[in-house]
């Protein structure tokens, strides 16, 4: 394997420890959000979905003439006019979510109290509430009753309303928890007296249990389940699919029912308003021709009367036959020029844009009643829009332009067609004149009688025409169909829409895992600290002696007979040195330990270290010459009136006057800072140092000295010439990466001899590495299984 695959390796193999050594945070973090998601599934409100399936039917487009197709493009507000985006507005309208809200009592809500969470109830609610206000005032109202059931016939009444609480302070039967009340007892509120009942049977309340009754203002009401119904169509298709969302199931398919039966109901009663318009028109009619039969009948009657006249002799066959069709010729032709004229005086009576045309009269034009029909179904359109809108709607005008010019329309079509018929009426009648001088033997009587005769018959007619009319249009009154065809009834599913419980798991494993990693992942990036040898070697590249280990501070000093991982560690940092410094073999060895800044452990790691050297039975002298800031005496809890700035300062001193034996250990010696300087980099430079160490140097196996910092200050390069080693510590969790570069220019410049890291306070236990320590320390006690995790 080549190196760079080692590297790709170990370096992901780290990745994946700084993971796994919080696998205890990540495993807590992973509890904790799946609790929150089964305490959110037992807390939240359920939502169901209710769909159903209806087709729009579409006669718009069987019978739409040319010229209407023109008028809808017509204009500045020109627009496409989409049945079906038309019907699902409708359907979307507030007026019909109106009524369907009023029908199912949407806006009165029945909640039961639970142990975890308060249940709606809609089917059969435990509690009837009977108001005495109207529904002006009750639709206006918001406030909620709670009740709790205190026995099979009374129950304890509160008002959470401000209004209704002042009203039952003022009871003379209020209780801790209440008012008393018994069923079927009055109860003044706010909005006027209320009565409740009980259910029973099976959806009787229990004795005990808590009821909320909440009243909402329709208008909310209705607003809102506006907003949570959804509807679904294709382009190309007419059928539509509902949608809407509820916390009860029966809620929401009651609601999807109701709302298509509302819709057919309003289409219905459009269709009805048109064929209504018909019938009073026919009416109307039939009461004039009426008149006019009574006149006639009145003009024979007396004629026959003053002319004595019984019975009549028929003309000749072929003249009468002739006569005849001419007649029924001429009497069709008339029928037609008096249905255009009450058709004409009816559009000029009624010429407004909301007013709906009679339909199919009988007149002979079929383009005629096309017209009227298209005139109709706009105005229908522009009417129910406009329940919902404005007139100054873009698409009301629209719609108005096009009445307008439907009726233009209609006007020149019956125009043209009257003075067709009165051309072929004044054909005929001139037809009937040349008829009538051929009958030069009839009797000027009988010609008289035979006018009026035809008069009668013309009037019979149109009057028999007129009623079979009447008749028809009562059958269409009767069987109008809706315009909405149910092709799938509402059906609300068994398992909640939200939340969704798989997804709330999946989410709550994805939240579990992914915050902590996610956190630890953002520490990890921001982290700037140096943890372990790992971090070093990424920025620098010195010779690495080894690991110090975080011990107890109550145990700062390793001892003799010591099998703790710090003692071992040591004996690790010893056999190193020695490595190290094998060529000096038989000479005295002097060691400085210095560190980027203070606080790095450079007075702990030198005094164990000298600790360490002694108790392998080599003599070994402990110099402190970080002057500024001085440890060494105060770990290993001595004191000492002279030390090395008194060494320098006075010539008289020798080296043995300032050395000072530990006691219990003959192998150790050490040679204290002193009293603090005020120039300690320039008593540093004078010679008598040089003197110091050539002395120590003859009488000594190891030589440790405790510098200063060279990240701080520059009293250890001041003295650095007289080091064989320099152990450069950092700690770990504490130093900045970035200061690795300190020592790193250090030893390119080799300003600090033989230079080597040892990293300081490792803690182990917060790693997957191995622990100092092998064998068994026969002082110690056999931990427990949990002591060690």
């Amino acid at each position: 394997m080549s190196t760079n695959a080692v590297k790709q390796e170990k370096h992901f193999r780290d990745s994946i420890d700084i993971y796994l050594s919080k696998w205890k945070f990540i495993i807590l973090c992973l509890l904790a959000a799946i609790i929150l998601a089964f305490i959110y599934l037992r807390y939240t409100t359920y939502q169901y979905q209710a769909n159903a399936t209806i087709k729009i039917k579409d006669d718009k487009a069987k019978t739409k003439l040319p010229e209407i197709s023109a008028l809808q493009n017509y204009g500045l507000f020109k627009t496409d006019l989409n049945n079906v985006i038309d019907e699902i507005e409708i359907l979307k309208s507030r007026a019909l979510i109106t009524e369907v809200v009023k029908d199912l009592k949407l806006n009165i809500r029945y909640y039961v109290e639970g142990r975890v969470k308060a249940e709606e109830i809609y089917t059969s609610p435990p509690l009837n509430i009977n108001f005495s206000a109207t529904d002006s005032v009750l639709h206006k109202v918001d406030t909620t009753f709670n009740i709790r059931i205190n026995s099979a016939t009374s129950f304890l009444f509160r008002g959470i309303n401000k209004d209704d609480e002042s009203l039952i302070k003022k009871s003379k039967k209020v209780k801790k928890d209440g008012v008393l009340y018994n069923f079927g007892e009055s109860i003044e509120t706010s909005f006027g007296d209320i009565i409740i009942t009980p259910n029973i049977g099976e959806y009787a309340a229990k004795i005990g249990s808590n009821i909320n009754i909440r009243i909402s203002p329709l208008n909310a009401v209705v607003g809102n389940y506006k907003k949570k119904l959804l509807t679904e169509t294709k382009e190309t298709s007419s059928v539509i699919k509902l949608t809407i969302n509820d916390n009860v199931q029966e809620k929401a398919s009651l609601f999807l029912d109701k709302l298509i039966e509302k819709y057919n109901e309003d289409v219905v009663n459009d269709k009805e308003l048109v064929i209504k318009a018909t019938s009073d028109f026919i009416n109307n009619r039939l009461e004039v021709v009426s008149r006019e039969m009574a006149q006639v009948d009145l003009t024979a009657e007396s004629l026959k009367q003053i002319n004595k006249l019984t019975d009549l002799q028929t003309q000749s066959g072929i003249f009468l036959q002739t006569e005849k069709e001419n007649q029924a010729q001429l009497i069709t032709t008339t029928n037609q020029i008096q249905l255009i004229d009450y058709m004409s005086e009816h559009l000029a009576n009624n010429n407004g844009s909301s007013n709906l045309l009679p339909a199919n009269i009988g007149i002979a034009d079929s383009s005629v009643d096309q017209i009227t029909k298209r005139h109709n179904e706009l105005v229908l359109e522009r009417n129910r829009i406009l329940k919902n809108s404005s007139k100054k709607n873009p698409t009301v005008i629209n719609l108005s332009n096009q009445i307008d010019a439907i009726k233009n329309n209609l006007n020149e079509s019956l125009s043209s067609i009257k003075r067709s018929n009165q051309i072929t009426l004044n054909t005929l009648t001139a037809e009937n004149a040349r008829i009538n001088s051929r009958i030069f033997s009839a009797p000027k009587k009988e010609r008289q009688f035979r006018d009026i005769k035809r008069q009668q018959d013309i009037k019979e007619a149109l009057y028999l025409y007129l009623l079979q009319k009447r008749e028809e249009s009562a059958i269409s009154l009767g069987v109008s169909s809706a315009n909405a065809k149910i092709i799938d009834p509402a059906y609300a599913s068994s398992k909640p829409v939200t939340p969704k419980i798989p997804i709330v798991l999946l989410a709550a494993l994805i939240f579990g895992f992914g915050i902590p990693i996610g956190l630890i992942y953002i520490l990890d990036l921001l982290d700037s600290k140096v943890h372990n040898i790992n971090d070093i070697k990424k920025i620098v590249d010195i010779p690495y002696l080894g690991e110090i280990p975080k011990a107890d501070k109550k145990k700062m000093l390793i001892s003799k007979i010591d099998y703790s991982p710090k003692a071992e560690a040591f004996r690790i940092l010893r056999t190193n040195i020695d490595f190290m410094l094998q060529s000096l073999e038989g000479n005295t060895k002097t060691i400085f330990v210095t560190s980027t800044t203070s606080k790095e452990g450079k007075s702990h790691t030198s005094i164990n270290l000298a600790l360490s050297l002694s108790y392998s039975n080599k003599k070994v002298l402990l110099m402190e010459t970080d002057i500024r800031v001085p440890k060494t005496t105060t770990y290993l809890n001595i004191s000492s009136n002279i030390g090395l700035t008194n060494y320098i300062s006075n010539p008289k001193l020798k080296t043995k006057d300032i050395t000072i034996n530990i006691e219990g250990n003959e192998n150790l010696n050490i040679i204290a800072s002193g009293t603090i300087p005020p120039n300690p980099s320039e008593l540093l430079m004078n010679y008598r140092v040089q003197l110091l160490f050539e002395d120590v140097k003859t009488k000594y196996d190891y030589i440790i000295v405790d510098t200063a910092a060279v990240g701080l200050v520059t009293d250890t390069l001041l003295i650095g010439n007289h080091a064989d080693m320099f152990i450069y510590v950092v700690k770990a969790n504490y130093i900045d990466k970035r200061q690795l570069y300190v020592a790193q220019n250090m030893y390119n410049e080799k300003r600090l001899p033989n230079m080597a890291i040892l990293l300081n306070y490792v803690n182990f236990k917060k790693g997957l590495g191995y622990a100092y320590g092998y064998g068994k320390d026969p002082n110690s006690k056999v931990k427990k299984w949990w002591q060690f995790a």
